[in-house]
């Protein structure tokens, strides 16, 4: 029985799976959106960067996948993830490790990965109000790393093929297919995620191929809410019988 921090609880996500969650490293409806955008196939050796409670892993646990890196700087999510690893049971499946994005080597191995993920920080450095604590400025704020950051460690991580898919806010896009060519990894798909048909979208859903040529695919928006306020059958299939309980 794994031994909780006084500000850590254990939370339902169903299919017998929990997580070990806590007010600095917590997750949102964005990790569970790219957590299913980003497709892992069974024999797919994944990394999820910049963890948190490490969320996305879990989710891809819940079906038989196994060879998941969990990659994080902050010494407490990374211990909420071991926490949850042992928890679930789940042995090797998940391997989590404590590093910083921008010097990778030597930590974990290089053009081995199918599958790279990333919810990174959304806010630039002096823009907006920035967290109090130092866990929520890092992931928050581009302190320890911009888009520029995490597109060069996924490019590093990818094999020749593999892809690399994060979620962002839409001002962001831009930037993001940029640094991507740079980087050598093409985006190939772009999702927007809508609260309600005919609402700008909140969140945009971004899959790069390491080596890919031109050509971009934008998928058909994502409506998380029908006209009624009820979840749309898309959105509430993505969250599975952990929606049940978390209305």
């Amino acid at each position: 029985m794994v031994v909780l921090a006084p500000d850590e609880k254990i939370e339902p996500l169903g299919n017998n799976m929990e997580i070990v969650v806590s007010p600095s490293h917590t997750f949102g409806t964005d990790a569970i959106l790219l957590a299913n955008f980003a497709c892992l196939k069974r024999k797919d050796i994944a990394c999820d960067m910049g963890t948190g409670c490490g969320i996305i892993p879990l989710i891809w646990c819940k079906s038989e996948t196994n060879g998941i890196y969990a990659l994080d700087i902050q010494e407490k999510a990374i211990d909420q993830v071991k926490k949850s690893v042992e928890h679930n049971a789940l042995g090797d499946r998940i391997i989590p490790l404590r590093c910083d994005l921008r010097s990778l080597k030597g930590v974990v191995g290089e053009g081995i990965f199918d599958l790279v993920t990333m919810n990174p920080p959304y806010k630039p450095v002096g823009t907006g109000i920035e967290s109090i604590s130092e866990a929520e400025r890092i992931a928050r704020h581009e302190v320890t790393c911009t888009v520029d950051d995490a597109v060069s460690a996924a490019s590093k991580l990818l094999k020749y093929g593999g892809r690399f898919c994060m979620c962002h806010r839409p001002e962001r896009l831009c930037d993001i297919i940029v640094s991507m060519r740079r980087g050598g990894v093409e985006a190939k798909k772009i999702r927007f995620v809508k609260q309600t048909e005919g609402k700008v979208p909140w969140l945009v859903l971004v899959e790069g191929k390491k080596g890919g040529k031109s050509g971009l695919t934008v998928m058909t928006d994502l409506i998380m809410k029908n006209s009624d306020g009820s979840n749309t059958d898309e959105f509430r299939g993505m969250f599975g019988d952990y929606m049940d309980g978390h209305q």
